[in-house]
């Protein structure tokens, strides 16, 4: 998907995953981070959304929960990161990385209410009263005040599957009432997702339905509560190109995750201020018939991956069709068009969620300056990962 883009944009980055890979650095099932092309994005949005007044959050879950790459957004100047899930939260605060959202596409635990709390996250969203009672209660016992976002929905909103939940828009009134009962937490926002979506017709990110239900929620409660919201949380392909509309359609904060790396759908078709910051390095596994076979395990299933690049050891490139495995099948490798021989490096560019893989990510620094290195090997998880040899 992003592989045209990154050769253009960015060739520097897939022949030093070439030499790593060929060098024995890295191993097959590896996705290699461009630490220097991550850092100009970020710098370039930040300027971007300090001219908008729109304050920005750094999700991780894109790139394996990442620790270096986390403390080096943090120097930039990024508030705080979004912690989509309980783990993340917990693998964020282990490295000391501000937690900025907490909750919002996975609830929190009651069992680890306390704990997140302790964490001091500058705000968590919540589906439900029951939940808010739940944070209110640990609050309660801790002796703090949580801030909180409301996930308000409406019969007609975009909701991915797996990620159903939220308050309905026609049972808030009565919600809130119980909501201003709890004295140990403050609603202080709303949140949705997603808030944009690139339209290929259109040629851009354009507004989906959901910021309209937080539009009427947010003049529900100042209407009949005067409560007058710090937080339009509007998350979903941020970008220095989608900022603007953030606050054009009264959001206040956004939530880059693709963004840093370069990999929104719109990034594909376009160039955007933001660099191509990651490729997937594998190698030939095997022959059969007419198709070769690499080593796979970093496949997401919005990949829409096409080709890929097969260089041998000295040095010679040639591009390939790719066929994923089915939804139905473990990504024990990727399919690729014609006889490669068994070894040869392979380097892919496509969308991906490297949390939910069993991928290693490699960070890499100095590609701009033309004196590019390996300076950490990390799993899926964030956590350190032990190099061979």
């Amino acid at each position: 998907m992003f592989l045209e883009k990154t050769v253009e944009r960015n060739a520097a980055l897939i022949q030093f995953a070439i030499e790593l890979h060929q060098s024995g650095s890295i191993m097959p099932d590896t996705y290699v981070i461009d630490l220097d092309a991550v850092s100009s994005n970020a710098s370039v949005m930040l300027k971007e959304a300090n001219q908008h007044q729109i304050k920005l959050f750094f999700m991780t879950k894109q790139i394996g929960r990442n620790p270096i790459v986390s403390k080096e957004l943090v120097r930039l100047g990024f508030e705080g990161a979004v912690a989509v899930d309980f783990r993340e939260a917990e693998t964020l605060h282990d490295y000391g990385i501000p937690l900025a959202h907490v909750g919002h596409l996975v609830q929190t635990p009651s069992r680890m209410i306390e704990r997140v709390v302790r964490m001091k996250p500058s705000w968590m969203t919540v589906y439900s009263v029951e939940k808010a009672r739940e944070i209110d209660e640990a609050c309660r016992r801790i002796g703090c005040t949580q801030n909180v976002l409301l996930r308000v929905i409406d019969r007609n909103d975009v909701l991915y599957p797996g990620q159903y939940g939220g308050i309905w828009l026609e049972d808030l009134p009565r919600s809130m009432e119980q909501l201003l009962e709890l004295r140990n937490i403050r609603v202080s926002g709303l949140t949705s997702f997603p808030c944009f979506l690139f339209d290929a017709k259109a040629g851009d990110f354009m507004p989906t339905v959901n910021v309209q239900t937080m539009q009427a929620a947010k003049q529900l409660l100042l209407d009949r509560y005067g409560l007058k919201l710090e937080q339009m949380n509007m998350p979903s392909a941020t970008c220095t190109h989608s900022i603007e509309k953030i606050g054009a359609h009264g959001g206040t904060h956004g939530e880059p995750g693709h963004g840093l790396l370069g990999t929104t759908p719109m990034h594909a078709v376009a160039n955007l201020a933001e660099y191509p910051a990651i490729v997937y390095v594998s190698e030939i596994s095997h022959q059969l018939d007419d198709k070769s076979y690499c080593y796979g395990g970093g496949y997401y299933q919005r990949t829409m991956i096409k080709e890929a690049i097969v260089a041998d050891a000295s040095g010679n490139l040639q591009r390939g069709a790719v066929h994923p495995p089915s939804l139905d099948s473990i990504d024990y490798h990727f399919e690729l068009d014609g006889n490669y021989d068994i070894g040869q490096s392979v380097v892919m560019a496509f969308r991906t969620q490297i949390f939910v893989t069993r991928s290693v990510v490699a960070v890499v620094e100095g590609l701009s300056k033309n004196r590019p290195r390996l300076i950490g090997l990390y799993d899926s998880q964030g956590r350190p990962f032990k190099r061979l040899g």
